[in-house]
């Protein structure tokens, strides 16, 4: 439960303290790689781990990784640039894509098949009071101390849970030989970096149509062209390619990865909108977060009273209409609005990916027998922290191309040129929008500056929340196109005991 704890409120921690961070690194135009380094290690690790495990074991597999994780951890505490804090996200990312999934793992082998929900559920409740305590925690520590220790304070956590693992569990292995699809990870890896470079960089660093952005896109091209050549010759692929013959399964996994961007939609922006435009502190700017974690948990609940009223289809059209009211309080929010309604849109946010993400998976799982659940389920969370990577790389390039088209025609009144002209960060400008992001330097501009930064930060983020509302909607449009017929739990191909 610990590991679970330290998995959970990683990311909900460090989205707190992002804007502290950016404004004492610098490096605006790179803070959507903070988030997407980290979801593109952990996501294209977590079926090697996987499959290491069957071959030597959860134990070793789970002390490599907690041991990267920490270490990537302590090291993203003591950057000195953005640079540095991506590269160890880089690294923390790939040890915490062993210590989620090796630790459900190990629940599984722990307990019996009558035990395991009982179980499952507590772990859950670790999900949920991680998800509440991290905002919390994260706006405490970076208002009290600095953020640095929003990445120290996990190594305490990570430390027990390793120790108590060495101490207490044992296993006995069963030697397997699986096929690691090293290839097509090292393929994806190649094509969704080279996606995430020209959805952030062009437009701001280059221009669309540079030699840069060309090479770029010919290389992501190409990627994504052997990748899908690999998983259909590899043994045991990646990504099984039959499942998407699945209509319902298509449309499930797609709603997984417009849900998957959503979900750091709001972790990844909500904190910059209330910190930097509307001046929340900290704390409040995590409290925005927390109101998520009210939301999702809530609507999971009550997601099997809807489907047994409803059904499927239903339940998951309701949680899109959810999502896209959300995306209207978002898309409408500006330099005058309430810091409640941030919180009201991040509450309803929670109901609608409660809804469908909860439907999403379980329609999934229902639509194959019980041996390909595993692989089933596994290509859903694929598409969902896909989605998460692609959308944070997506969203932190419109905000860096908003803010330099406002940026370079900006004449700041008392600083004397065009704020293009490089006044922080020579070039493109964007981290003169950072100190919005300090209490201490806010209080040192003059009140017009302050207003045009201001202002400069909401259109960008306006943009970005635009881009969250047409994401919705298009959910919504999934959800719709969900097949209609009822779902049947295949429990005749399930192995029945004596």
């Amino acid at each position: 439960m610990l590991a679970m704890f330290l998995a959970a409120v990683e990311g909900t921690i460090v989205a707190t303290a992002m804007p502290s961070i950016v404004s004492s690194l610098g490096g605006f135009s790179l803070y959507s790689w903070v988030f997407s380094i980290y979801l593109l290690a952990e996501a294209v690790s977590i079926p090697i781990y996987g499959k290491l495990a069957d071959i030597f074991g959860r134990k070793p597999v789970f002390m490599f990784g907690i041991g990267l994780f920490l270490s990537g951890t302590a090291l993203c505490g003591l950057s000195q640039s953005m640079v540095q804090l991506i590269a160890f996200r880089g690294l923390q990312g790939l040890g915490g894509g062993a210590v989620m999934p090796m630790a459900t793992t190990m629940v599984s082998d722990l307990y019996t098949l009558r035990e395991r929900p009982r179980v499952q559920g507590a772990l859950s409740s670790v999900w949920a009071v991680a998800s509440v305590v991290g905002p919390a925690l994260g706006g405490f520590i970076v208002e009290q101390l600095s953020w640095h220790w929003v990445f120290f304070v996990n190594i305490p956590f990570g430390i027990a849970s390793a120790a108590i693992l060495a101490v207490y569990f044992r296993e006995k292995v069963t030697r397997s030989q699986p096929q690691i699809d090293y290839i097509g990870s090292a393929v994806l890896v190649v094509a969704v970096g080279a996606l995430m470079m020209i959805l952030v960089q062009s437009g701001t660093s280059w221009s669309w149509l540079s030699a840069p952005t060309l090479a770029l896109a010919s290389i992501a091209v190409s990627g994504f062209v052997l990748f899908v050549l690999q998983e259909k010759r590899a043994p045991e692929p990646l990504l099984p390619l039959d499942l998407l013959r699945d209509r319902t399964i298509v449309l499930a996994n797609l709603g997984g990865m417009l849900g998957g961007g959503l979900i750091y939609a709001l972790s990844s922006f909500i904190p910059t909108f209330a910190q930097g435009v509307l001046g929340a502190s900290a704390i409040v700017a995590g409290a925005m977060l927390t109101v998520v974690s009210l939301g999702w948990p809530l609507a999971s609940v009550l997601t099997g009273r809807a489907w047994n009223a409803l059904g499927h289809r239903r339940t998951a059209v309701m949680g899109a209409g959810f999502l896209m009211a959300s995306g209207v309080l978002l898309a409408t929010a500006g330099v005058r609005s309430p810091v409640w309604q941030l919180g009201a849109a991040s509450f309803v946010m929670g109901m609608g990916l409660g809804f469908t993400q909860t439907t999403y998976i379980v329609t999934v799982q229902s639509q194959v027998p019980w041996n390909r659940r595993g692989v089933a389920t596994s290509s859903h969370m694929f598409s969902r922290i896909l989605g998460s990577t692609l959308w944070v790389a997506l969203l932190g390039g419109i905000l860096n191309q908003r803010l330099h088209a406002r940026l370079s025609g900006l004449t700041l009144e008392g600083t004397g040129g065009p704020a293009a002209d490089g006044i922080i960060n020579g070039g493109t400008g964007l981290d003169m929008v950072s100190p919005l992001l300090d209490p201490a330097a806010r209080e040192q501009m003059a009140p017009a500056v302050l207003e045009q930064l201001r202002h400069a930060l909401a259109d960008g983020l306006h943009a970005v929340f635009l881009v969250v509302l047409l994401t919705a909607c298009v959910s919504f449009i999934v959800a719709f196109l969900l097949p209609r017929q009822d779902l049947v739990d295949v429990r005749d191909q399930e192995p029945q005991g004596p």
